[in-house]
């Protein structure tokens, strides 16, 4: 599974958004993804990924795309 896909699979149990709104280009904000969600999937992030990407990195205007590129670029460097 990519980083990707495991990254909306933990937005998805996280927050109730509609699959057809979910995509590579979907910012946080256009999710209607709140602030504690937002610490939420930073905690997940870090459990479930191995990686530490902070609820303060994880802005509004921030893409699933990007923040997926964010986790393989950690898990690149912790290897």
């Amino acid at each position: 599974m990519t980083a990707y896909e495991q990254l909306v699979a933990i937005v998805m149990r996280l927050h109730d958004v509609p699959a057809d709104l979910v995509g590579p280009e979907a910012t946080l904000g256009a999710l209607d993804i709140d602030s504690l969600t937002t610490v939420e999937i930073s905690i997940r992030i870090e459990r479930d990924l191995g990686v530490t990407v902070g609820d303060d990195e994880l802005q509004p205007d921030l893409t699933l795309g990007r923040i997926a590129d964010l986790i393989e670029a950690r898990r690149s460097t912790t290897v």
